[in-house]
């Protein structure tokens, strides 16, 4: 990708799953990368794969204090910061009428207001310098209805109509898009899944598999690339045409 040799860029949630091969890949870039994660075991992890991280932070993203010492730590570490990948997120599996108020707010102030934290505190910091990139993960469950995630579903379609609100808010200086991704192979994941379970959901993706996170961490780097200069306030979905027709049309 043309650009990102050199940028600056910090990773919420980035030490496992979709944000450790979203730093691998701004790695292989030639990027400087600081992950932020609140998981201290994740971080060692990571920083035992990546030696070459610029460094870790560790940070709730729902905790406003946290996250401005976090972006602070992270200027320090590498100078400024030109992309923001804002990831972090958590989800709870469980039927709308068994969602709790502490679990609504849990879910909420993680997906929603964490994200809009961490992108207020970076876009203020390269609002005052040159510009930059933030690129925020949305996904397949803030465009349409899945079962068993509502409080998940309602953070997501937040992202989704935050991400083009800043997009028309900071342009020029600031480009702003989400990432939407479908289902995903983690490591986390497949160790949830039966090989039964697995094949199931496979057969109703239209190409008949996950997504690699090396894949949705790709779209990342093209987005936040010289490549992509133009594009700003729109959400990418990428999700093997999962969300292309209805499953009963399949």
């Amino acid at each position: 990708m043309q650009g990102l040799e050199g940028k600056r860029v910090l990773i919420t949630g980035g030490a496992s799953g979709i944000g450790a091969a979203t730093a691998r890949r701004f790695l292989e870039e030639g990027s400087a990368v600081v992950v932020l994660d609140r998981d201290s075991t994740a971080r060692e992890k990571i920083r035992h794969e990546l030696p070459e991280l610029a460094g870790t932070v560790d940070a709730d993203v729902s905790n406003l204090k946290q996250v401005q010492a976090a972006l602070d730590h992270a200027v320090r570490l590498m100078g400024g910061v030109d992309v923001l990948i804002n990831n972090a997120g958590i989800s709870i599996r469980h039927n709308f009428l068994d969602i709790t108020p502490d679990e609504w707010d849990r879910v909420l102030a993680v997906n929603l207001t964490g994200v809009f934290y961490m992108a207020q505190a970076a876009a203020r910091h390269m609002w005052e310098r040159e510009g930059g990139v933030i690129l925020q993960t949305a996904s397949t469950n803030g465009i349409m209805g899945y079962p068993f995630y509502a409080d998940y579903n309602a953070t997501k379609a937040g992202v989704i109509e935050l991400t083009r609100s800043m997009a028309l808010e900071l342009a020029p200086k600031i480009r702003v898009c989400a990432v939407a991704p479908g289902y995903v192979l983690t490591p986390m994941q497949r160790f949830e899944y039966t090989d039964e379970m697995l094949e199931e959901v496979n057969r109703k993706i239209p190409l008949r598999r996950h997504a690699k996170p090396e894949e949705i961490a790709a779209l990342f780097a093209f987005l936040a690339s010289d490549d992509a200069a133009y594009i700003t306030g729109h959400v990418y979905t990428i999700d093997g045409a999962e969300t292309a027709g209805s499953l009963a049309g399949r």
